[in-house]
């Protein structure tokens, strides 16, 4: 079984900011001499999250706009009371979405639909450098 690692560095804007970061896994996992097994995409950071999903405005929009229904910006969490911070609707979307996304990888590539893009959203008050760690294993 090989394993290789390798890590993305990202600048976001935060406040829900969405980058497709489809053409960067798929890039480590070419490299990685892995063609067939499993590619773990995972961030770095506990206001962050990853997933897949169709990376057109449309739908950029609807996860935005149902994001703030499950957790408000304005509402009041225990988080902001003890940190001040204000980002406690950060940490609670975060934590929904989770921070990291497993796919296969055949032929040296990680599936995904044609339609189905591999994002990072940083939910964050403000734009921050994230790291992202995309491990490849297999044979």
């Amino acid at each position: 079984m090989t394993v290789r690692t390798g890590e993305l560095t990202l600048q976001t804007r935060g406040n829900g900011d969405m980058l497709d970061i489809t053409v960067e896994v798929q890039r480590v996992v070419s490299g990685s001499s892995v063609e067939a097994g499993v590619v773990v995409v995972s961030v770095i950071g506990s206001t962050a999250g990853v997933t897949t999903i169709e990376y057109e405005p449309g739908l950029v929009e609807d996860f935005s706009r149902s994001m703030e229904k499950v957790a408000p910006i304005g509402d009041r969490y225990a988080h902001d009371s003890r940190w001040g911070d204000g980002n406690g609707h950060s940490h609670v979307r975060a934590s929904l979405l989770g921070p990291s996304l497993t796919l296969p990888v055949l032929q040296a590539r990680a599936v995904v639909g044609t339609w189905q893009q591999i994002v990072l959203v940083d939910f964050d008050t403000r734009g921050r450098q994230r790291r992202v760690v995309v491990q490849v294993m297999g044979e």
